[in-house]
């Protein structure tokens, strides 16, 4: 089967279509014949720190037809439609476990049913198993014109929260983010956060913030808090290593402040993730109020054409790989 991998160079690690062996599922394991398999900006930045070790594919989503069930697999059956979070989904088949999996309604594309599994996820995960949210309260989202940050804004809205408040850099995207869910937009280039936020909730502050930026942000985030607030980081392109933290505000006000990845989670806990958001989630996936837009799609060998669309930041929701 053709497949992306990343070969280790001292630079970084440099993508190259292959052709490698069918995997072959094991006990408990299920094989899918990918037809559509999302495009992260998280998979760039690893492969740029893939330096040393073996040759990996790529990709964390994808969705197709169950293909073949290893032993012990109870559940799903050969021709299933299913989407599902994983590892070395770029690619023409994937093996997966099966509560990776998720059911794909027969009336759903392939392709948004492969934008769905990680900004899904990752979005579901932020604010309600990290950022405890519950219909009623308030949430703001940085960086909401990114995958991630539009699927939080759909999450919120269809999980009852208000005001669902977001902020982009680009006055276009954010005008389009009303159309997700969102209530009150914020232009990071031309507002004060914490001013506009603060209008936004009567000046109570915000209960839950998902933070895509880190670095100079950071410390408006603190300020831009409700009493018992909640912030999730979730990536830090603003920078890492310039957050700020007034720790005055975080002992009056009672906050929590979390970061959240898959990086350091044991399959268990990864599982844990995907099973959660499908029992939340999915009812309204079925029903065509969970669906990312996507912008582009590309074949299998134009991988490195699709990185480069996302690193200078031309889209806006998802980008999705066609194996064959």
């Amino acid at each position: 089967m053709q497949a992306v991998r990343v070969l280790p160079t001292a630079e970084g690690g440099q993508l190259e279509i292959q052709d490698i062996p069918v995997p072959e599922p094991g006990p408990g394991e299920v094989r899918v014949r990918v037809r559509a398999s999302g495009i992260n900006y998280g998979e760039i930045k690893h492969m740029r720190e893939h330096r040393a070790g073996q040759p990996v594919t790529a990709g964390v989503e994808f969705a197709g037809e169950v293909e073949r069930v290893g032993e012990q697999v109870q559940g799903w059956r050969v021709g299933d439609r299913v989407m599902g979070h994983g590892r070395a989904c770029h690619a023409q088949y994937v093996v997966a476990a099966p509560l990776a999996l998720m059911p794909v309604p027969d009336d759903v594309s392939w392709t948004d049913a492969a934008a769905f599994p990680n900004v899904f996820i990752t979005a579901h995960d932020a604010l309600v198993s990290n950022g405890g949210l519950k219909a009623g309260e308030s949430v703001f989202i940085n960086g909401a014109s990114g995958g991630v940050g539009m699927a939080a804004i759909m999450v919120a809205s269809a999980l009852g929260a208000s005001p669902v408040i977001a902020a982009s850099r680009a006055a276009e995207k954010l005008e389009r983010l009303a159309e997700f869910g969102m209530d009150v937009g914020i232009n990071a280039t031309s507002q004060d956060q914490v001013e506009a936020i603060m209008v936004a909730t009567g000046g109570q502050g915000v209960d839950v913030i998902i933070d895509t930026l880190g670095g100079t942000v950071f410390e408006d985030h603190v300020k831009s808090l409700a009493v018992k607030g909640r912030l999730v980081n979730l990536a830090r392109l603003g920078g890492a290593q310039y957050a700020r933290l007034d720790i005055n505000l975080l002992w009056l006000n009672r906050l929590k402040l979390m970061g959240a990845t898959f990086r350091t989670r044991s399959e268990q806990e990864r599982l844990d993730c995907i099973q959660a958001c499908a029992r939340d989630l999915l009812p309204f996936f079925r029903a065509g109020k969970l669906r990312l837009p996507v912008e582009r799609t590309f074949p299998l060998p134009a991988i490195g054409e699709a990185y480069d669309y996302i690193v200078r930041s031309r889209h806006m929701g998802k980008l999705v790989l066609i194996p064959d």
